[in-house]
């Protein structure tokens, strides 16, 4: 009886799924290679744009040595570049959930195969392998969670997806340079189908390979279809039922548009944003001015069209912003010409980015502004008002709201 009906998954007669097999295994394997390397890609992209080689200043992982090899002055254009790798980097992530559980569900009889080591070389594997579906389950879970504004993990997102990243694609690599040649010679038919993978006595199929494939594939394409509607923005947005929608109703009107963090949650009061009580400083080369809302009003205003991306994957469609340019700003502080970097501070009580850096390419870029109008509208209090930082391609996080100090010089 212990034969027919092996009671412990490390018995392989335990294991009866005849789908399980090299070819599946394989399939599903070359899906996540492509997709993952371009998960890790556009994550790595995504902590550039946040980062622009700006690491005293807005570094989320001081201590990422030699990790942060890549950094550069993030571009300002064209304007939709965030919106589109880090819309890429959330959608595929989802889209490739089913994908990911499917391959794990294809080798679960390994996990359990004894005895655990059969050689240091075997054992080097294993610990790999740990890596590699350890890894995966943390990256994706917490990818998962930051999407929907979840954040029941303890300590940052940020350190912890992005050193979760490089433990997660180191093993990842390592496997796919051991099992890729495998995985070739599945696919084109040129070994049976035999192996550990395949049950000694499978139960009577209920569905083919390719039938199972294809619920997988249907999978993806519903969470594609529920998700891709956040970076798409506009009339789109509705379709994106498994994406946030944002902390607030924004109502209607020409401030009617995404919100995430709120004036109520950032511990903004009226009394901080009345005209009589603030004021913009800008410090730079030659001192500091401080200017109220009026003063900012007299001077040239310039409109730039230009949407908000974020890192959850959303985004708006563009919106139309008008006000001060900040290189016209940083003029006024003896940086005339040639804008340097800018350190941005917030009134906000608490949360994070309450402080960001921007680089003199976002500076000096013409479409870059101190918004004070949005559509024809004044700023509401939950879009910033009495003014706000607009960037082009910048993370949302990046478009400070409500401005207090502006700290003109090399970063």
């Amino acid at each position: 009886m212990r034969d027919d009906h092996p009671r412990l998954p490390s018995s392989p007669g335990f294991w009866r799924s005849p789908l399980r097999g090299p070819w599946f295994t394989s399939v599903l394997g070359v899906v996540l290679l492509g997709g993952i390397t371009v998960l890790f890609v556009t994550g790595l992209v995504s902590y550039a744009a946040y980062n622009p080689d700006l690491s005293p200043v807005n570094d989320q992982t001081p201590d990422k040595g030699l990790l942060g090899f890549y950094l550069f002055a993030w571009p300002t254009g064209p304007v939709w570049l965030y919106r589109l790798t880090q819309g890429v980097h959330v959608t595929l992530g989802i889209v490739l959930i089913p994908v990911l559980l499917a391959k794990l569900w294809s080798v679960v009889p390994r996990l359990f195969a004894l005895p655990p080591a059969r050689s240091l070389a075997h054992a080097l594997e294993r610990i790999s392998l740990l890596l590699l579906v350890g890894g995966g389950l943390f990256e994706f879970t917490t990818g998962v969670l930051n999407v929907q504004l979840d954040y029941v993990f303890p300590g940052s997102f940020y350190p912890l997806h992005f050193y979760g990243a490089w433990v997660f694609f180191a093993a990842f690599v390592a496997h796919a340079v051991l099992k890729a040649p495998t995985a070739l010679r599945n696919l084109r038919g040129r070994v049976r189908e035999e192996g550990d993978l395949v049950a000694p006595r499978p139960d009577a199929p209920t569905v083919s390979r390719r039938g199972a494939l294809a619920l997988v594939g249907g999978g993806s394409l519903l969470l594609f279809l529920t998700t891709v509607g956040q970076s798409l923005g506009g009339p789109f947005r509705r379709t994106a039922l498994l994406a946030p929608h944002g902390g607030a109703d924004p109502g209607g009107g020409p401030n009617g548009f995404q919100i995430n963090k709120t004036a109520a949650y950032a511990g903004i009061t009226p009394a901080d944003t009345h005209q009589d009580a603030w004021r913009l400083v800008v410090t730079g080369r030659t001192g500091t001015v401080r200017l109220s809302r009026a003063d900012l009003l007299r001077m040239p205003l310039h409109s730039s069209s230009l949407p908000i991306a974020c890192v959850e994957g959303w985004s708006t469609a563009d919106q139309w912003w008008r006000g001060v340019r900040l290189g016209d700003l940083a003029a006024l502080v003896g940086h005339d010409g040639d804008p340097p970097d800018v350190f941005v501070e917030s009134f906000q009580r608490h949360g994070a980015f309450r402080r960001a850096a921007l680089r003199a390419n976002q500076v000096a870029d013409p479409r870059s502004l101190l918004a004070l109008y949005v559509n024809g509208e004044t700023l509401s209090p939950d879009h910033g008002y009495p003014a706000r930082i607009i960037v082009p391609a910048a993370p949302g996080v990046l478009n400070t709201k409500w401005v207090a100090r502006l700290t003109f010089g090399d970063l």
